[in-house]
């Protein structure tokens, strides 16, 4: 296994809020752990919040005793949400922060995945998939047929997000187990990458730059050349 991580501030931000975690070696009963935050809040409450959450999360992975590991992620979550909100009603400045969260683990080739918000997961195979499924305005109205899937780029809500840490006294993330085979490429990303290039010409950049690090440059750099309107945050592993 091979992995890779990357956040670019992009063109029109001052302050990057998108964190990532990423360890090929074993963090707790986890052989590997890899984590993309888009935190959001005002001033810098939104780098605190995915800073904060990423770091208290991979604290709590370590010292938890569950024996799964989607019950070691569950629980983890559970308490850096706990933990968010304890800290946003401390300090007024905090208040209100949140941030996605999108987290896998891969266990030979089995790979366990939780997701809150609209960072992603994508596994490229032989086709590329998106794992995880958005929780956001947009997402509900393609899925009631409001609009189409081409428009929600493009929306102007596309940012509304419908569930985040920080955002409730409970958590729900979704959970995938998700099969893998010999060659294939795990993406984890923000919407700073997926707002700003269209699915087919991220698989087609992976697929281009089989180097790891050149590929999420590559990435950044269209990105940021399509407008950069926000943060990007990227995570590659080759399995």
């Amino acid at each position: 296994m091979k992995a890779f991580s990357i956040t670019d501030i992009g063109e029109r931000r001052r302050i990057n809020q998108d964190y990532v975690y990423c360890s090929e070696t074993a963090v707790g009963i986890l052989p590997n752990l890899f984590v993309v935050a888009d935190g959001m809040g005002g001033h810098n409450a939104g780098d605190y919040a995915s800073r904060f959450c990423v770091e208290f999360f991979r604290q709590k992975i370590e010292e938890s005793d569950m024996t799964t590991p989607v019950s070691a992620i569950k629980y983890a979550l559970a308490k850096t949400n706990e933990a968010l909100l304890s800290k946003a009603q401390e300090q007024i400045d905090l208040e209100g922060m949140g941030t996605t969260f999108v987290v896998a683990t891969i266990f030979g080739h089995e790979m366990y995945v939780a997701n809150i918000g609209d960072s992603r997961l994508y596994v490229i195979g032989k086709d590329m998939k998106q794992i995880t499924e958005d929780h956001s305005l947009v997402e509900a109205m393609v899925k009631t047929g409001e609009i189409e899937r081409s428009e929600a780029r493009v929306h102007p809500n596309k940012n509304i997000i419908t569930r985040a840490l920080g955002a409730n006294e409970e958590v729900e993330p979704d959970f995938f187990e998700v099969g893998l085979e010999e060659g294939d490429i795990v993406l984890m990303c923000s919407d700073g990458l997926t707002n700003m290039l269209e699915d087919e010409t991220i698989e087609q950049i992976i697929r281009e730059n089989e180097d790891l690090e050149t590929a999420a440059a590559t990435l950044v750099k269209y990105a940021n050349q399509n407008g950069g309107k926000d943060n990007i945050a990227i995570i590659i592993v080759k399995v």
